[in-house]
């Protein structure tokens, strides 16, 4: 598996990563139905942080069931391919077209887990999310669409805003500040 060999080149940022390096690692090797829902305790996600050109923005999307300004991405329902699943994602989620990645390698990895909830009229047990992050660029000027049945709404937030407009505390500390950091350091 192409991911798995992609995962074990990737050099951890911090112990988050080295650590959920580990367990993503092991999952991919020993559980079944990983790339699916199927898998109710846990399965592979590909996230986006989506920034502009300069870099000094990231878009962010009102997400419905967090309640909470959070980043753009979803389930790989099959895709092993997640890199493509985060640029589907991000497309479908905000209505970017034109959007493209800035090296198309894996820019951070995180196991997320995820609270109980109600999608779709039907109850969803807790579960781990195991995330592949990548880094998109997009043009800030690009007219954004809301996918309402999961985000109210899309904005572009500065680098120090996104800290701000999460609500979502344990994100924010170990998540965001992360992408930031390592966005920071390409300039």
């Amino acid at each position: 598996m192409n991911l798995i060999k992609e995962i074990e080149a990737y050099q951890p940022y911090n112990e988050q990563e080295e650590k959920d390096k580990e367990l993503i690692l092991s999952c991919l090797r020993n559980e079944s139905d990983i790339f699916s829902r199927d898998n109710r305790l846990v399965h592979m996600t590909a996230s986006c942080w989506i920034t502009n050109k300069k870099h000094d923005k990231v878009l962010l999307c009102y997400h419905k069931i967090y309640k909470s300004w959070a980043w753009l991405g979803g389930h790989a329902d099959g895709n092993e391919d997640l890199l493509a699943v985060s640029l589907k994602e991000a497309r479908e989620e905000s209505g970017l077209e034109h959007i493209s990645p800035y090296d198309g390698k894996i820019f951070s990895i995180e196991s997320l887990t995820v609270d109980g909830h109600v999608k779709k009229g039907k109850y969803v047990s807790s579960h781990i999310h195991l995330n592949v992050t990548y880094l998109l660029e997009a043009d800030e000027k690009e007219e954004l669409k809301i996918k309402e049945d999961e985000n109210s709404g899309l904005a572009w937030f500065s680098l120090d805003d996104v800290y701000q407009a999460s609500s979502e505390e344990w994100m924010v500390l170990n998540i965001y500040r992360k992408l930031n950091a390592k966005l920071r350091e390409l300039s």
